[in-house]
């Protein structure tokens, strides 16, 4: 019996990892456009422009870029976030670091 409830137990722990992962993603019709975000100098060599991102609040998309950051890590790059396009309408993909 015990063997049969860790089952379940493990079971439902997937089940709701995966609905809770599934419902974090907005899908729109329409993508968003970005505002117009005047780009200032760099406050130092090393900071990398981060454009155009989305962020998924409270059912919404929110843009989030237009700024600058620092690299975590010595010979990162910045990888643009995009949107892409599945049956349920669009959706964003976050930008991320990447090792060179």
């Amino acid at each position: 019996m015990k063997k049969h409830l860790a089952r379940i137990a493990i079971f439902s722990a997937i089940i709701f990892a995966y609905s809770v992962h599934a419902s974090a993603q907005i899908y729109v019709n329409v993508r968003p456009a970005p505002p117009v975000i005047v780009r200032s100098a760099p406050p130092t060599p090393d900071h990398v422009w981060i454009g155009e991102e989305w962020e998924a609040r409270d059912g919404v998309y929110v843009h989030t870029g237009g700024h600058w950051a620092m690299p975590p890590h010595r010979g990162f790059i910045w990888i643009g976030g995009h949107w892409s396009r599945r049956r349920g309408g669009w959706y964003w993909i976050p930008g991320h670091w990447r090792h060179r």
